[in-house]
Order: C-alpha cells, then structure tokens, then sequence
C-alpha cells in the first residue's frame, strides 16, 4: 500500500505501533521511550575524553555501574560491572555518591533506587532502556491472576517468589502477598522456603527459570507445572488445573535466552568435537536439560576461570558477554562460542551506549539531574519487603 492510499484510507497507527516507533509512552509500563537533550554524534572522535573528563570532574559523586551484558565501550567507564542485584548492592555500598549511573535497563536502576538511600539518585542513561521479560508482568495482570487464583480457593495456599528481572511494582506485590524475590543465582533456596511456607508457588515473570529450578533442582515434575497465560481469561487455566499444581509458571520469557533451542545444541556439539555447553537457567527446558552445565551470569564466569587451557566451551547467554568472556580468555587457549548460529544482543540493553553514557555525565557534571529512576515510598517498603526476605534466606 502506498503513501497516498494509507492517507486517503485515513489509517492511524495503533497505540502499541506508535510506542514501537518510540512516538508515544506507556504510563503502566515501566518502559520509558524519552531521552531529552541533545545526544552527541556517536561518530565524534571525542566520546572517550568527554567522558573521562565529565567523570573526572564529577569524582566521588558519581559511581558508575554496568551490567555485564553491557557494550564494551560503555563498561569501560564502569566502577564496577556485575549482575542486576549485584550492583544494586554495591550501589547501597556507596553512600558517599550522589549519583548512581546504572549502565543496564530499568528493573535494575528501579532496585537500586530501593536499596540506596533518599540521598542518592539513581539515574538511567536511556529511557527506552527496558526488559522485555519485565513488562510481560504488569501490577493489573498480576492482581488479576490473584483475583483468579482467590476465587480457585488457593490464594491463601499460595506464595509467590519473583525474579529479580521484574519490576517495582511486581517486586512490592511479591512483598504484599508474603513472598521473596530471588536470583537465577538462589532460586533454589528461594523455592525451598516458599513450600515451606505455603503449599504452591506463583513463579514471576520467567517461566523457564521457574520450570528448570522446579523440575532440576527440587525434583518436581513438569506435570507439577501450569502456565498462566494472562491474555487468556482465567490465565487459560481451569481452577481443577490450578488447584492441582504446584508451580503456577507466568508466561513471560527472556527474549535473548529463548532463542536458544535443543538444535543450537545439537548443532554446536557436530561442529566441535569435546565442546562443553554451558547455559542460562533462562534457557528453554529442553537446552537446560541438554546442556553439560546450567548456571547464572556469575557462574558462568567462573566455570570459564576454572576451565583448563585448552578447553572447548558453548556459551548460552546474551552475546557481548559471550564475546568478552572469548577475549579474555583465548591467551589462555580457551575457545569460547556463541552457542546460537545467528548474532543476538539483547536489544534494550544495548541503548545505552557512549552517547547516552557522555550526554548523562556531561549533565550531571554540569548540575543538571536527568533520567532519575525514582521508586514512590509505597512501593519500595513493600518491594524492599520481599528482597530483605531473600537476603534472610538460610
């Protein structure tokens, strides 16, 4: 269709289009598409210096964090590099900093807002900067499920754990109705002590870490596990169906980690000979259960520090670390790959890149706060409820 028909047939972009073109906002996602001022060229020469010199001028007041699925030339500039709950807390370590730059996307700048005190002011270089897997999980479509869940007669039978990868208002959820958030790192114990607690789990927002923890680590079965898909009335689920369960798995899922399948692994180990394949709990059920190992960012870094020289490895986790963890180790004589045929970055991570990164310093050097990532006092306290309950996990 051309130009000239979709004006005279009077065709308006939807709602969901315009937020995809970046021309529109959503309020009740936490998402953001702005990113006012003047960003400089990314082909400016002098990105590097201006950023080292806005950093230097900033000091001690300005402490930056970049995720380990950050660009290259953005970690850097990072005082510190780790996983989401990781900087958060090193952040809550830094009292002495005004600013907390988070290189990462929002969830992350969110917790750390929760964690560091009303002092400090966490600031997201962009915006648009989301998770995907976060905004599958909204507050009205969790309090829908609960009400569903209410009127099955299990609510109070119930606990619900969230990942780390969800938003405050998921988090503060999680905290109102007596549950914990863990990480891909402690989502065993965190399972462990929600069946302590109640009878069944309501996993958000990932469904395969829920899945691979329930059925690897605490020997459920996938029969134990329903997915509650909250675009269908009732989650697409009976209450005999609900009532049954033990793992009442959201339908939401990283869009990086689920690309990854069962023929990326049987492709990888025909082309190397002795590869390892090493995974992401996030992955899809059948890779995890195909792989040599499964672990969390953190893991993955050191199963590769403690690999022997020589060792072959396929790697199942967002691709500028894969690359970077490559890097570092070939000296060594460690080959490292990609475990997927196909490049995948994940895409909202990589928005912040140099140009964010100098226009936030250069701001901030100059007096003016942008992006600040601000959680209201209500949702913190009870967000901050649920992460003080998994930090007092056994």
């Amino acid at each position: 269709m051309t130009t000239a028909q979709t004006t005279e047939l009077d065709v308006q972009p939807s709602p969901l289009a315009l937020l995809l073109l970046g021309r529109e906002a959503d309020p009740k996602s936490e998402r953001g598409v702005e990113c006012p001022g003047d960003l400089p060229s990314p082909s400016d020469p002098d990105l590097v210096a201006r950023a080292r010199a806005a950093k230097e001028k900033l000091g001690d007041k300005v402490f930056v964090l970049g995720h380990h699925y950050q660009r290259d030339e953005v970690i850097q500039f990072a005082d510190v590099t780790g996983d989401s709950f990781k900087l958060a807390k090193d952040a809550a370590a830094r009292p002495e900093a005004e600013y907390i730059v988070f290189c990462g996307v929002h969830f992350m700048a969110e917790s750390a807002d929760i964690l560091t005190s009303d002092d400090q002011k966490v600031v997201l270089p962009d915006l648009a900067a989301g998770c995907s897997m976060a905004d599958m999980a909204t507050a009205e479509q969790v309090a829908e499920c609960w009400d569903v869940l209410t009127d099955a007669g299990i609510a109070e039978q119930v606990v619900p754990v969230s990942y780390m990868n969800s938003s405050a208002d998921i988090k503060a959820f999680t905290g109102r109705h007596g549950g914990t958030i863990c990480t891909s790192s402690n989502a065993q114990r965190a399972l462990e002590w929600a069946f302590e607690q109640g009878e069944k789990v309501l996993f958000l927002p990932d469904q395969h870490l829920g899945r691979n923890t329930a059925v690897r680590d605490l020997g459920l079965s996938l029969e134990d596990c329903v997915l509650y898909n909250p675009h269908k009335p009732n989650g697409g689920l009976t209450a005999e169906q609900l009532r049954d369960a033990k793992m009442i798995l959201w339908r939401g899922h990283c869009s990086v980690h689920g690309r990854f399948s069962l023929e990326s692994v049987e492709d990888v180990r025909a082309r190397i000979p002795g590869v390892n394949v090493l995974v992401h709990p996030e992955c899809r059920h059948e890779v995890v259960a195909a792989a040599d190992y499964v672990g969390s960012t953190e893991y993955i870094i050191k199963a590769l520090e403690a690999a022997p020289a020589g060792s072959k490895w396929a790697i199942g986790t967002e691709l500028n670390l894969v690359r970077r963890l490559a890097n570092r180790f070939a000296p060594e004589g460690k080959e490292i790959v990609f475990l997927d045929k196909t490049v995948c970055f994940c895409s909202t991570m990589n928005r912040i890149d140099l140009p964010h990164l100098v226009w936030t310093l250069e701001s901030l050097a100059e007096g003016k706060l942008v992006n600040r990532i601000e959680v209201d006092q209500e949702t913190e306290a009870f967000a901050k409820l649920a992460l003080e309950r998994m930090l007092a996990l056994p």
